[in-house]
């Protein structure tokens, strides 16, 4: 029988789940909507892109589960959700902010910060 999870375990599963839901409903929810409105080729990468999006909510579903067990693979999620909220900054510096506002200004603020919090709380897990 396996001991129960350390605080900073169960705060690496939270936030492993936190990505798996979002990048799940948001993948799926992409990929069947697509990009209205536009060329053929957008909808194209778009609908590609949704795919990557709902399968990396698959890798952290999986992790989250599986989190006694993980090293690297914990921390490169978490680079990849702050490379993607830097993606949306940038974005938002040059096209500018969607509505509603507050939407999206809570996106960009979990996508930049809860990645920390999952890389100090892998990074303090109880060793074996």
């Amino acid at each position: 029988m396996n001991s129960p999870l350390s605080t900073s375990q169960i705060v690496a599963r939270v936030s492993l789940f936190a990505f798996a839901a979002i990048a799940i409903f948001g993948g799926s929810l992409q990929m069947y909507l697509g990009q209205p409105d536009t060329t053929p080729r957008l909808d194209n990468i778009h609908r590609f892109m949704a795919g990557i999006y709902l399968f990396m909510g698959i890798i952290c579903a999986w992790s989250a589960v599986t989190v006694r067990q993980q090293g690297t693979l914990v921390y490169l999620i978490a680079a990849g959700v702050f490379v993607a909220g830097c993606g949306r900054l940038l974005s938002m510096s040059i096209v500018g902010l969607p509505e509603p506002r507050a939407l999206w200004l809570g996106y960009l603020t979990s996508e930049l910060l809860l990645p920390w919090v999952l890389a100090v709380a892998h990074f303090y897990r109880p060793r074996s």
